[in-house]
């Protein structure tokens, strides 16, 4: 249950804060009939760079969903669109706010490039690559590789030039604005072809879709944010986006009608207007939350010593890893291991269990299993892996 707070009353907790998030996050109980769609557009946008984790992050939130599902929304019905999203990382997005992601993102203030003069565009050759990609991509599925020769024919041999250093070898020129054609909408992510990653673009399955106007994509992806994360702050969302603090401050001034300010014992923070719904429960329970998953709760979420409190920072904050959820803050790291249908699950909890957290943590590894269709097995001890990159 929720209840709706009186305009007049701006006042609150750090622990209401961690129950509405665990609730809007389908984290306090996992969401009946809920499509993987409506999971990703309520924790805004779901990170993929490895994609095991993705489909274990939403089905996790979905009663009775496992990782075909997720995939199935993916490649089947295209409800789900992989693509690059904030911060220029691999994320899956509900392929009916796309239009918003792209609109938004491409409006973001670009970086410095960090390339040499050699290396780098022209603003008249970056447009001339971002078309190329978009034409090649229309009708095909294409490997890094068979895009280089694709972008080469189309805007010239120059594009393909050898000159980004990266992983001990070079990359062709043109990919430097990969991540750009993404948040532009010419190139999203499609099927693997075996280890090979292949892109193609979002215009094959969604046929009416189009880029929104900044002006409108920008304040709704505002307060998307501000609905899974918040309630936050400019410096904050700036910082999710990987965008500059001074462009955030404006997009928060320019929406002020539309949001509403709060204090969260002492610190001044923003949630959209008519949306201060705070669950009557206090934040409980037990949940695993895989690789970048629980990264992307910090990134978006209130101040790391609030979220990782005491030993928790020590073991977390250091690295990606798999986290620990207790009441709604970081309670200790967690690993699986699979060999065929056995998964070894390792969890470090950082804080004494009670005994009905033990038994929420017994479900939570069944659930995982679940999910990934394996048989869990558990252990309590040290996580020795590292972070993921």
């Amino acid at each position: 249950m929720t209840k709706q707070l009186p305009a007049s009353a701006t006042r609150l907790t750090r622990r209401q804060v961690c129950a509405r998030r665990l609730h809007v996050h389908a984290l306090t109980q996992p969401a009946k009939d809920a499509e993987p769609a409506e999971i990703v557009a309520a924790t805004a946008g779901t990170h993929a760079q490895v994609m095991s984790a993705a489909e274990l992050g939403i089905a996790l939130r979905i009663e009775g969903a496992t990782r075909v599902d997720i995939r199935n929304a993916l490649w089947n019905d295209h409800s789900l669109i992989k693509a690059f999203g904030p911060r220029g990382t691999v994320h899956l997005l509900p392929a009916a706010e796309l239009g918003t992601w792209t609109g938004a993102l491409s409006a973001v203030a670009p970086s410095v490039s960090p390339f040499p003069e050699s290396v780098r565009m022209s603003p008249d050759q970056i447009e001339v690559v971002v078309d190329a990609i978009g034409t090649a991509l229309l009708d095909a599925e294409l490997t890094v590789d068979e895009l280089t020769d694709a972008v080469a024919d189309l805007a010239g041999s120059w594009a393909a030039d050898p000159v980004m250093p990266a992983f001990q070898t070079y990359w062709p020129r043109w990919r430097q604005v990969q991540h750009l054609a993404g948040h532009r909408g010419t190139l999203c992510f499609g099927p693997n072809t075996g280890r090979n990653v292949t892109y193609t673009n979002p215009r094959r399955w969604l046929p009416s879709f189009r880029p929104a106007a900044a002006e409108e994509a920008v304040p709704r992806l505002l307060r998307s944010y501000l609905r899974a994360y918040g309630p936050s702050t400019p410096q904050r969302f700036a910082h999710w986006l990987n965008a500059p603090v001074s462009w955030a401050r404006s997009v928060f001034e320019t929406a002020d009608g539309e949001l509403c300010r709060v204090d969260v014992e002492g610190s001044p923070a923003w949630l959209p207007a008519g949306e201060l719904d705070v669950p009557d429960e206090a934040p409980s329970g037990v949940r695993l939350l895989p690789y970048f998953d629980g990264y992307a709760y910090r990134v978006g979420n209130q101040p790391p010593e609030h979220l990782c409190p005491g030993r928790a920072a020590d073991r977390v904050l250091g690295g990606n890893f798999q986290v620990l959820l207790v009441d709604g803050v970081v309670g200790g790291l967690w690993h699986q291991r699979r060999s065929g249908r056995q998964i070894a699950v390792t969890v470090e909890p950082v804080v004494d269990l009670t005994a009905a957290q033990r038994e929420d943590l017994d479900l939570q590894v069944r659930r995982v299993g679940e999910v990934l269709q394996g048989n869990p097995t558990l252990t309590i001890g040290r996580v020795t892996v590292g972070g993921h990159g």
